[in-house]
């Protein structure tokens, strides 16, 4: 046996290791549970952790509740988005005896604009056809006189439509953004 002092460095200690563990557990639950819109559950479980009341007032158990919630309510979201553009793609599929312009699907005529207000956030999709009358800066410019910030925009062209998703949040989450206003406002811009 080596008493000389120069032997193996001693293991860490166990409690010191558990503590670290948890408290990285700690962090990473609240990270998680701060990428939750305040929108998407009843405010009663989800506003302790973002109105200045700290994290600890919610179980972390409950965290990650609300993050399985909510990335199921994203998954189910994407799978109805996916079956929407499924039925569009197959209704503009130009047959052998059609000309070069399509229809639009049964039900749907063009321009389509649909408005989701989700609180602090919104999400517009517009579905026009290829010779449409109005520009995408000219949308974001009326998004941004009513109070929003646009977050991400993105368009593509399936057939004769073009599809258009912004994504935008209220600049004050507290005013938010009349989206009847907005709404109204596109409407006019793109008939």
């Amino acid at each position: 046996m080596n008493n000389s002092g120069s032997g193996p460095p001693s293991k860490p200690d166990r409690k010191a290791v558990e503590r670290k563990r948890r408290n990285d557990m700690k962090t990473l639950c609240f990270k998680l549970a701060s990428l939750i819109p305040l929108h998407t559950f009843k405010p009663s479980k989800i506003s302790s952790i973002f109105c200045g009341q700290p994290a600890e007032t919610v179980s972390q158990q409950d965290q990650l509740g609300l993050a399985a919630t909510y990335i199921k309510h994203l998954r189910e979201r994407i799978d109805k988005l996916n079956k929407m553009k499924e039925e569009a793609t197959k209704s503009m599929e130009p047959s052998s005896s059609t000309t070069e312009t399509t229809t639009a699907p049964v039900g749907l005529s063009l321009p389509v604009v649909e408005l989701r207000d989700s609180g602090s956030s919104i999400e517009l999709i517009l579905i026009t056809g290829l010779n449409r009358n109005f520009t995408l800066d000219q949308v974001i410019s009326i998004l941004e006189q009513e109070g929003a910030e646009v977050v991400s925009a993105s368009f593509s062209t399936i057939g004769g439509k073009i599809f258009h998703s912004l994504h935008a949040q209220a600049k004050l989450s507290r005013v938010g953004v009349e989206t009847t206003r907005v709404w109204q406002r596109i409407q006019q811009l793109i008939r």
